[in-house]
């Protein structure tokens, strides 16, 4: 068993470790979860087998409850695919791979989480701009270009085996 316990281990499992250090400062709690369960059950498709929402939670130290609900609406988007039973638990599908970071963030944050005013003013709009409007949106241009570029399958690192054995480095209690 794969033992990642924090955000920094997941940095260490993926290329683009500022990309993901930079989405966990803006984003919300449930959009790293989403994001860190997405890349645990990736990096171990390897097993052929499903991963348990036990063992995610456990290994990324995220609270179960929480994180089913995640899982379930992941699932429910078609990111993951799951089957419940003995045998149940997550695994990606032919979609997952190519999921652009922005369908996450729409996912966990909502469709409107960039046409909200920054300084959190109602009338705030091209024509009523607030002071900062201006500066926001090129900055948002930038998060949607960035965020609909990103794949998860441009987070993983290609080199599976090194892959293993750097997460395999994070902790000693494999099982």
């Amino acid at each position: 068993m794969i033992i990642i316990k924090t955000t920094t281990d997941i940095n260490h499992l993926v290329k683009n470790r500022s990309l993901i250090n930079l989405c966990t400062m803006f984003f919300s709690k449930s959009f790293g979860y989403a994001l860190r369960g997405i890349l645990y059950v990736a990096v171990l498709k390897e097993r052929n087998e499903r991963v348990r929402l036990d063992e995610i939670a456990n290994d990324l130290q995220i609270p179960r409850h929480f994180l089913g609900k995640i899982m379930k609406r992941l699932v429910k988007d078609h990111i993951l695919s799951s089957a419940q039973g003995q045998q149940g638990g997550f695994s990606i599908n032919d979609d997952t791979l190519k999921t652009p970071l922005l369908k996450i963030v729409e996912i966990t944050e909502g469709p409107d989480k960039f046409s909200s005013c920054v300084l959190g003013m109602r009338k705030c709009n091209g024509s009523t701009p607030c002071p900062l409007h201006n500066h926001f949106e090129i900055l948002k241009k930038r998060w949607l270009r960035l965020l609909a570029d990103y794949t998860i399958e441009s987070l993983l690192q290609k080199d599976q085996d090194d892959f293993i054995k750097s997460i395999a480095a994070l902790d000693h209690r494999l099982i």
